[in-house]
């Protein structure tokens, strides 16, 4: 069942006929059962072992923001900024072990395959956003062989910037040659909510383990779905609206 935001102008923000589907790929479409508490801890510990003060990283915060305030730590500190080139790269690393291992545990959510099947039916271009490594999505694709309903795949190796900075949605659009307001966002956190927001894109939040239908809205989602299998109608009613 679908949930709208009562205030929303679909006519302004859904101005194009839809045209593409965006989504977001741990907690939206797969179960990614990655241990996110180790992974933070050990990138954590490799940032204060190469000299960042622990008072500088909070041990529950992403690890795109440990490395984020590395860098500024860095420039502050007058370091070499090859130097943080190498520290992130190898936080990636960090990273990419702990993804592959889930990677190989990953299931996919309930409607997850008649959701993109049903989409592919109506003519939809489908993209994918994620904040995990190509490697990593590239097993999951092609393991549970659904690689062929995605025009565009984004991962993190492909920009700079991750979300909720909005390059690697501007990307996918790019690369589908649609418009921000032809297209819907749909994901399971606020990150990605505000993404859409930004881009001035429907953003269609799906309540997980990571963020609730409270905190999607409040981030910028228009519409809540509690199973994937309610998307295609919503995407049908937004054509109409």
């Amino acid at each position: 069942m679908c949930k709208p935001q009562t205030h929303l102008n679909l006519r302004e923000l859904a101005a194009l006929p839809i045209e593409a589907v965006i989504f977001d790929l741990d907690g939206t479409l797969a179960a990614f059962n990655l241990d996110y508490k180790a992974l933070r801890g050990e990138v954590r510990e490799y940032l204060i072992h190469v000299g960042v003060p622990a008072s500088v990283l909070k041990p529950n915060e992403s690890i795109f923001d440990m490395m984020q305030k590395t860098e500024i730590y860095f420039k502050n500190s007058s370091k070499n900024g090859e130097a943080f080139t190498a520290i992130r790269a190898q936080c990636l690393v960090i990273a990419e072990k702990y993804e592959m291992e889930a990677a190989t545990t990953t299931t996919l959510l309930t409607g997850a395959v008649e959701t993109l099947k049903e989409l592919q039916k109506m003519k939809l271009k489908i993209g994918l956003c994620t904040t995990s490594s190509e490697k990593a999505v590239n097993y999951i694709l092609n393991r549970f062989k659904i690689q062929e309903y995605f025009q565009v795949v984004v991962p993190r190796d492909k920009v700079k910037n991750v979300k909720p900075d909005p390059e690697q949605f501007m990307l996918a659009l790019k690369t589908l040659g649609v418009r921000p307001n032809a297209a819907v966002i749909v994901g399971d956190s606020k990150v990605d909510m505000q993404s859409a927001k930004e881009l001035k894109t429907i953003a269609v939040g799906l309540p997980a383990v990571v963020s609730t239908t409270e905190q999607l809205m409040e981030s910028g989602a228009h519409y809540i779905i509690t199973t994937l299998i309610d998307l295609p109608v919503l995407v049908k009613k937004l054509d109409k609206a």
